[in-house]
């Protein structure tokens, strides 16, 4: 079993950005600005925000963070959206979730420009992506992607479980998965809440990507020997022992399944670092203004 390092590839990863944006000072180019509206005060929501906007100093990049109380009104936070799309300073905008109950997350995602979205939430860049044009990727699939070319892990004619139909992670990360390009070239199984014979399906994965929230769900009884496993979530779990209060647990069973594997992300040190590189890359995309709209 060889553990899929995430923060050690993001690590190495953020040194060649960093290389890259120094570069572009030197040349005179535009420093890359990624903007984040945090609404409220999730401490969960606090700590994903304040490492991304930690690691963008340590890169090189430009970064600014808008706050606003749990009882904004949408209309303001719209506006504001709207208001950074228009300034040319900023280059990437991130809306963290969650937001409060009355916040639509599809208005607020519609409202962020393509050109901009480098969460890759925006329906233009979702569109863009089933089509294969050149787009913003969501940023947790975008870095899966990458963690599997970075380990060369074959993909093409392999069987894939996707367990998770979210816009976020599932979805996206099928159309990855069953692109014709590398990594990709997989026969895809979406499977779900509705799911029938769920062990069925993932008997016979080659990679199975669980992602749909559930810590611990994925046993070692549903693997088969040899599959690359990847584990997207992340929960908190309550634990006295630790200083914090908490722990993190991902939706795989890492010590049942592990055994089994060929390839697994541990929680934490897996996804988690590589959604934020894939956030980096996409802000350093839109500031070089690759991705045309």
């Amino acid at each position: 079993m060889i553990l899929l390092d995430g923060k050690a590839t993001a690590d190495a990863i953020k040194k060649e950005i960093a290389h890259e944006v120094a570069q572009l000072k030197l040349a005179g180019r535009k420093t890359p600005h990624l903007a984040a509206i945090l609404v409220g005060t999730d401490g969960a929501s606090e700590t994903y925000v304040g490492s991304k906007v930690k690691t963008c100093n340590e890169i090189g990049f430009h970064s600014s963070l808008f706050r606003f109380s749990p009882t904004v009104s949408e209309a303001e936070l719209l506006d504001k959206i709207r208001h950074i799309n228009l300034d040319p300073e900023i280059d990437g905008l991130i809306v963290q979730s969650p937001l409060p109950e009355h916040i639509s997350f599809h208005k607020v995602t519609e409202t962020i420009s393509p050109a901009k979205d480098v969460d890759g939430f925006n329906p233009v860049n979702s569109g863009r992506l089933m089509q294969n044009i050149p787009c913003f990727i969501a940023a947790t699939p975008k870095g899966i992607i990458t963690l599997l070319d970075r380990y060369n892990i074959e993909t093409a004619g392999k069987s894939c479980v996707v367990i998770g139909r979210s816009n976020i992670v599932g979805m996206p990360m099928s159309i990855l998965l069953a692109r014709n390009a590398y990594p990709g070239n997989c026969t895809v199984t979406i499977c779900h809440s509705k799911t029938k014979h769920l062990k069925e399906h993932t008997l016979a994965a080659d990679i199975i990507i669980a992602a749909l929230g559930k810590p611990g769900f994925l046993k070692g009884s549903l693997v088969k020997e040899g599959a690359v496993v990847i584990d997207v979530g992340i929960t908190r779990i309550p634990d006295s022992t630790r200083k914090s209060g908490f722990r993190l647990k991902g939706d795989v069973d890492f010590d049942d399944v592990a055994p089994k594997c060929s390839y697994i992300t541990p929680v934490p040190g897996g996804v988690g670092p590589m959604t934020i590189i894939g956030l980096l890359q996409n802000t350093l995309l839109a500031s070089k203004k690759e991705i045309q709209f």
